[in-house]
């Protein structure tokens, strides 16, 4: 796909991978559709994306609401034209072990608000938004793209109940939407990062970030920058469909 004055909607695009995914398309081009809840954090996006050589336009929406969801591609596709790219991005993390017990009595459990609302924005907040990208691309007859962020946790880590089945399903659809939506020229994939340098590790001590970039074999933590080029990748060749991405440093779970 050429990106260039291509319409792409990044979700969870205030922070982190989104952002950097955001400027690495803006830079090719790309007509962005920022999507997230912190409207500031969205500005600083969207100026930073038009730094790059490209538009970014800023869209508050709760992905896991259906309504939210419709009203903020409405907006996109109206102010941008057709849609040709989607990046599923935006994603929670809420950590607890399933149950802890101590001399047979139970401690602590994960609770039911842990677990759906990590499901809620991270599995059905991508299926809302893909299905209403998906949606759009075939009724306008475009082909397009769709790029579901997972995580190397997918194959399961501990505390992360919630986190690690949501980012497995994240990765499941992928695989499913580039087998059903093959026919009208969609591919679909996804990226499943090992750790990276986002503002979730801001506030880990110096140390703990040193032991964890020692499990992995090339000793350091990825980059949000090069999720991003990895993104473009994707967009950019049209023969990848239906596969994920580990972008991991060479850890394996």
């Amino acid at each position: 796909m050429e990106l260039n004055r291509q319409a792409i909607v990044v979700t969870g695009a205030g922070q982190g991978i989104g952002r950097a995914i955001a400027i690495e398309l803006a830079s090719a081009g790309a007509r962005l559709g920022l999507i997230d809840l912190e409207k500031e954090k969205l500005n600083e996006t969207a100026a930073l994306c038009k730094s790059a050589g490209g538009d970014g336009l800023q869209y508050v929406a709760d992905v896991t609401v259906e309504e939210q969801v419709i009203r903020a591609f409405n907006a996109i596709e109206a102010d941008l034209g057709e849609i040709r790219g989607l990046v599923n991005n935006a994603g929670i993390v809420k950590a607890e072990l399933l149950v802890s017990g101590e001399n047979g009595q139970i401690t602590s459990r994960m609770s039911l608000e842990q677990w759906q609302a990590v499901i809620d924005v991270n599995l059905t907040g991508t299926f809302l938004c893909g299905r209403e990208a998906a949606s759009r691309m075939i009724k306008n007859d475009v082909t397009g793209c769709i790029i579901n962020i997972s995580s190397l946790m997918r194959k399961g880590s501990e505390g992360q109940s919630n986190y690690s089945a949501s980012k497995a399903g994240v990765a499941a659809l992928a695989t499913v939407w580039a087998k059903e939506l093959a026919r009208y020229g969609i591919r679909a994939a996804a990226i499943a990062p090992g750790g990276i340098m986002t503002e979730i590790f801001a506030g880990v001590p110096p140390e703990a970030l040193k032991q964890a970039a020692a499990k992995i074999p090339l000793k350091r933590l990825g980059e949000p920058e090069e999720v991003a080029h990895t993104a473009r990748f994707i967009f950019e060749n049209d023969y990848f469909s239906g596969r994920v991405i580990e972008l991991d440093g060479g850890l394996r779970l």
